[in-house]
C-alpha cells in the first residue's frame, strides 16, 4: 500500500485475509515515489496507489524495458472505500503476483 491509500481500506483487506504491508508498517514513509516503486518490486510486491505519480514511474519502466510487480491504481475521489476493498480482495485472494508484472491495472474492475 502506498503512504496515501487510507488506513480504512488496509486493515479492511486484512479481515478479509489479504496479505498487506504499508509504506508506513515498511518504515519508507515520506520517500519518493520512485523509491516506493523500487521497494515494492524489491519485495516482490504488487503496488496499490492512489498517487497518479506512481503510474509515471510504472511508464518509465516499461519504456526502459524495465521488470516490475505490477501497479494497480484507483483515484482518490473515483471509488468508494468499500469498492475498493472489495476490488483489491479479488485481486489479492484469486491473482497471482504473475498476472500483474510488468502491467497498471486500474480500479474499478
Amino acid at each position: 500500500m502506498d503512504e496515501n491509500v487510507p488506513f480504512a481500506i488496509t486493515e479492511g483487506l486484512r479481515k478479509r485475509g489479504a496479505d498487506v504491508l504499508s509504506v508506513q508498517e515498511d518504515g519508507y514513509s515520506g520517500c519518493d515515489d520512485q523509491t516506493i516503486f523500487l521497494r515494492a518490486n524489491e519485495l516482490g510486491r504488487v503496488l496499490f496507489s492512489r498517487d497518479s505519480d506512481l503510474i509515471i514511474e510504472a511508464v518509465h519502466a516499461l519504456e526502459q524495458g524495465v521488470s516490475f510487480t505490477g501497479v494497480i491504481y484507483a483515484r482518490q475521489n473515483g471509488l468508494a472505500t468499500g469498492q475498493c476493498i472489495a476490488d483489491l480482495e479479488v485481486i489479492a485472494l484469486i491473482g497471482e503476483p504473475a498476472d500483474f508484472a510488468n502491467q497498471i491495472r486500474y480500479l474499478p474492475l
